[in-house]
């Protein structure tokens, strides 16, 4: 009987830790150091994970079961990778990437992590397969702070803040090398986002208040504009590609911009430092993470209003969409 009922007490437990929500919006506060999931449905915190200091940025596996964490640091600069089961809600690996510090951007391809190193203007390459990094490409560039894929992975894009610049790694036809073009953009370029379309890259210029448009296929600003930001932090196109928004990290606003016109249309008081965006898979609505005020502004795009508020932990800032 003993046996018996510690089986189904087990069982019980493994049950109840794998009640992910579907969908589910998974989250990182800094401040708490914690992966947290949310039910967006009700706003309710299904399950938490302690990661390393002050995580920043993830990606979510293909089949929705694991995610990735840049533990970018705070007072000590980061030097790792969580690994998160989502279902069991543990940490499975820690990844060592020292004497690479502050871990920031990432992205997934291939099946395989891509990562940027702030500190050593490098990206570096995580295979979950084998739990080893095995690839480094140096920018050359300070603060290389975000990176992202087109559609097909055959280019990779990062954000260069100190180095005003944006990197295109073109992948070689037979897979094995990459070839690096950088583009000088605006002053501070932080936020990155591309087109529906793959044609443009726009880069949000945290220090200029500008956008600048680079066209893919050339490797080459088409146009710069000005949206006055104070401190641009993230730039996110609609599904439709007809807006793109953008977080004033330093107004505490969000910007709504007119993709054809190339103008702010208008801006939404959210509160102290916003910071992530996401945009659902249905694309009604965009959830964008207001860290200095512990909480995530539910957005209505049709209307661009305020829709409600979900409340995840203390630092709210990257995040990522499980399931439809």
């Amino acid at each position: 009987m003993r046996k018996t009922s510690f089986a189904l007490l087990l069982a019980a437990a493994i049950a109840s830790a794998a009640a992910l929500p579907s969908p589910a919006l998974i989250v990182l506060n800094k401040e708490d150091a914690m992966l947290v999931i949310v039910d967006p449905a009700n706003g309710k915190v299904t399950g938490k994970v302690p990661t390393g200091e002050s995580p920043h940025e993830l990606v979510v596996s293909a089949d929705g079961k694991t995610a990735f964490v840049t533990n970018y640091g705070s007072k000590t600069p980061g030097t790792t990778l969580s690994v998160i089961d989502l279902v069991t809600q543990k940490e499975l690996h820690r990844v060592d990437l020292a004497p690479m510090t502050k871990p920031h951007g990432i992205a997934i391809a291939d099946g395989k992590i891509w990562f940027t190193a702030e500190t050593n203007k490098l990206v570096g390459r995580y295979d979950p397969a084998t739990n080893k990094v095995d690839a480094l490409l140096g920018t050359g560039q300070n603060t290389t702070h975000m990176v992202m894929f087109n559609r097909d992975n055959s280019l990779m894009f990062t954000a260069n803040i100190a180095g005003n610049s944006i990197s295109i790694f073109s992948k070689s036809a037979n897979g094995a090398t990459w070839n690096q073009t950088v583009v000088p953009v605006g002053k501070g370029p932080e936020g990155s986002d591309l087109t529906p379309d793959g044609r443009e890259l726009w880069a949000a210029n945290s220090q200029d208040g500008s956008v600048s448009i680079v066209d893919v296929a050339s490797k080459t600003v088409s146009a710069t504009f000005d949206i006055g930001t104070k401190r641009s932090n993230r730039i996110k196109f609609t599904l439709d590609g007809k807006h793109a928004l953008v977080s004033d990290l330093a107004a505490g606003e969000l910007v709504i911009v007119d993709v054809a016109a190339r103008r702010a249309i208008k801006r939404i008081a959210l509160g102290k430092s916003p910071e992530g965006i996401v945009i659902e898979p249905g694309g009604a609505r965009a959830y964008i993470a207001v860290n200095g005020d512990n909480f995530i502004a539910v957005i209505d795009l049709k209307t661009f209003t305020v829709s409600g508020k979900l409340m995840p932990g203390n630092g709210p800032d990257g995040m990522a969409w499980v399931g439809r």
